[in-house]
């Protein structure tokens, strides 16, 4: 039997007192106490932070930083191999936080908004009550607030405050959204190396996927995607008038047209194929959420995807014959 979802519902109008601290303590009850030791222990972690202490030497590997090549062993052995150090259990994590007009869409109860408000506030919190620091930049029409990385509870209310309260600007006529434009403010902020999270329905001008590339080679990178059911296929609602959430443009269209809702799930399937390509060129972590998910599967998800990232990083730091997993006399 499902749950139901404990996404923050949508508010109009004055902001009732308390709001935020009602929707984190409903969150910490219904999902964050489920959550204690998967994401994060009292010994192990799946979030971890950058070392500074020498650990071992590995081959160089596609998206590596290469900061990290160890020029001196480089020259030595004829290949580029890079450093590794021991990894401390503290981090600081980024959310890159797209607001745009086209994120407030959902074809039910629960925008992309409310989806990305829910996930933000819990994995935030998550990471806070271990010691983490966590921090944000939003993006409506351009980046405008920034909050430096910080651990407290507090900090987590602001931020679900902010997202919420924030008013959603309508772009110039065929502007849009620009998120290179917070790819590229984000890549010139954090300094240290970081968990960042590019929460967005990657709706958006040319131009995002190589700034994402440029961020993942030195952080480490998770694109969480938002998107609704509606945006893949148009169901037969007759005559309707459609509106641009960014722009205001409207569109007068007969979705009783199978021939339109032909175009329109074939033009879906090659925007979903060209987006999935992009972020695989990026070299970076993706997680999908839809406005009709389960919160904590999406955190469970999460999760198997920050375990399936930690063993690809200790397979890498084996040669290919000692491997975990790797028959015995394999090599041979």
């Amino acid at each position: 039997m499902k749950t139901a979802k404990p996404y923050p519902p949508e508010t109009t109008g004055a902001r009732a007192p308390g709001l935020e601290e009602r929707l984190l303590r409903q969150l910490e009850w219904t999902v964050l106490r489920r959550l204690d030791g998967i994401l994060q222990g009292d010994y192990r972690t799946l979030l971890r932070g950058a070392g500074i202490d020498l650990a071992d030497l590995r081959e160089y590997q596609l998206h590596d930083d290469v900061r990290y090549i160890d020029w001196n062993v480089t020259a030595r052995l004829q290949t580029p191999h890079v450093r590794q150090f021991t990894e401390d259990r503290e981090l600081s994590a980024w959310f890159l936080l797209d607001l745009s007009g086209s994120v407030d869409f959902g074809s039910s109860d629960v925008t992309k908004l409310a989806v990305s408000s829910g996930f933000v506030a819990l994995l935030a919190r998550v990471l806070t009550r271990h010691g983490n620091r966590v921090g944000a930049m939003l993006y409506g029409t351009r980046v405008d607030t920034v909050l430096p990385p910080r651990l407290s509870r507090q900090h987590v209310l602001n931020l679900m405050r902010l997202m919420r309260a924030r008013p959603r600007d309508i772009a110039a006529p065929g502007a849009g959204t620009s998120l290179a434009e917070l790819l590229n403010a984000a890549a010139a902020t954090i300094k240290r190396r970081s968990l960042v999270l590019v929460v967005s329905d990657f709706i958006s001008q040319p131009g995002w996927d190589d700034a994402l590339a440029r961020l993942a080679q030195r952080h480490e990178v998770v694109a969480v995607r938002l998107y609704d059911p509606l945006e893949m296929a148009l169901p037969e609602l007759g005559l309707v008038t459609v509106e641009d959430a960014e722009t205001g443009e409207q569109l007068f269209i007969d979705t009783a047209d199978p021939a339109f809702r032909r175009r329109y799930q074939a033009e879906a399937e090659a925007r979903e194929a060209a987006l999935r390509d992009a972020l695989a060129r990026a070299g970076c972590d993706t997680l999908e959420l839809s406005t009709d998910d389960e919160l904590l599967e999406a955190m469970l998800r999460f999760a198997a995807l920050r375990r399936q990232r930690a063993r690809l990083k200790i397979g890498a730091r084996w040669p290919p014959h000692l491997r975990p997993g790797t028959p015995a006399g394999a090599a041979a």
